[in-house]
């Protein structure tokens, strides 16, 4: 009769201190932080764009979330590109 050893813990969960997904984590939530703020920036841009079009908006408030929008873009590219160095 044989028995199976049951498989052991491997001591470092995934998240403990001195893990790659630890080192790992604040990129990917930046990651995660600018893709939101990208995208959020992005429908503020279309919404304000229509808005300007019908005359009920201002192209001021266009212009603002565009910026929003570029320095969101160009955080998020630098954060993959900083990423890929690691």
């Amino acid at each position: 009769m044989t028995r199976e050893n049951p498989s052991r813990p491997s001591g470092l969960g995934p998240l403990e201190p001195g893990t790659r997904q630890r080192a790992q984590l604040s990129i990917r939530i930046a990651d995660i932080a600018w893709t939101a703020l990208s995208v959020v920036a992005a429908l503020w841009v279309v919404l304000a764009a229509v808005d300007a079009v019908r005359g009920t908006g201002s192209w001021a408030y266009c212009a603002v979330a565009l910026v929003l929008l570029a320095i969101g873009l160009t955080m998020r590219l630098r954060a993959v590109r900083r990423r890929d160095q690691m």
